[in-house]
């Protein structure tokens, strides 16, 4: 059977290293460990660029039990963790805005859906004319979602996900991404030049990530600092 393989990235090959066993919570004997990007790969027209070293772990034969019992420790105390939130007086909050923040918009014919699922709560807004809720790509509904997280999240200890949804947004962005990705991963490959994308959401960021994971001529990795965090689409030397 194949080992499996992760990937992860820090500032310094140690740093990227340690971030790696920690979050494998396995010794360093334990894997096998490759640099897939060095330190010193920094053109002058990156040197302003926040530092990313990515660096190949494999896990050895018999190490691999280990690591399935870690993630299943992992799994059981988020269980236990999850259970203590109640989602039923998180969703009775967020319902009371929505219907107070509905009821004062120049539009009618507004109606919404929450569904919760584990600690995600999930938020679908549809009706009439509500382009101006969504704002230029998503700007508007990305901070309502964040009004939303924020009394979601009021005197919860554990962090509570929040996904909204207007007019079936999410849908059509995510299309026009991954549309994107394709055609970035194109342009990389034809001129060798890396791509550094515009600002965009985390969530948006793994949706180019995830449609570019199969493609094994390019890579894909973050730089910046949020709100103005970047994806970077490069050429996988």
């Amino acid at each position: 059977m194949e080992n499996k393989v992760y990937v992860f990235e820090g500032k310094t090959t140690n740093e990227a290293i340690e971030k790696g066993l920690k979050e494998l919570k396995l010794p360093k004997n334990k894997v096998d460990i490759k640099v897939l990007e060095q330190e010193d790969k920094r053109s002058f027209f990156s040197i302003l660029a926040p530092r990313v070293v990515k660096v190949e772990m494999t896990v050895k034969e018999g190490a691999k039990e280990t690591v399935s019992s870690n993630i299943m420790k992992e799994i059981k105390k988020d269980n236990i963790e999850r259970k203590s939130i109640d989602m039923t007086t998180v969703q009775a909050n967020v319902e009371n805005f929505l219907k107070e923040f509905i009821s004062k918009l120049p539009t009618s014919n507004i109606n919404y859906t929450i569904s919760s699922e584990s600690n995600n709560l999930l938020i679908d807004i549809n009706g009439e004319d509500t382009g101006y809720l969504i704002g230029y790509r998503g700007e508007v509904l990305n901070s309502i979602q964040n009004v939303i997280t924020n009394i979601a999240n009021k005197g919860n200890k554990d962090k509570i996900k929040v996904m909204l949804n207007i007019g079936g947004y999410r849908e059509k962005r995510e299309k026009d991404l991954e549309n994107l990705a394709m055609k970035i991963a194109a342009s990389v490959v034809k001129t060798g030049k890396s791509i550094t994308l515009e600002p965009m959401t985390a969530y948006e960021r793994k949706i180019i990530h995830t449609k570019l994971q199969s493609n094994d001529k390019v890579t894909t990795y973050s730089v910046g600092e949020e709100p103005y965090r970047k994806l970077v689409v490069a050429l996988n030397k």
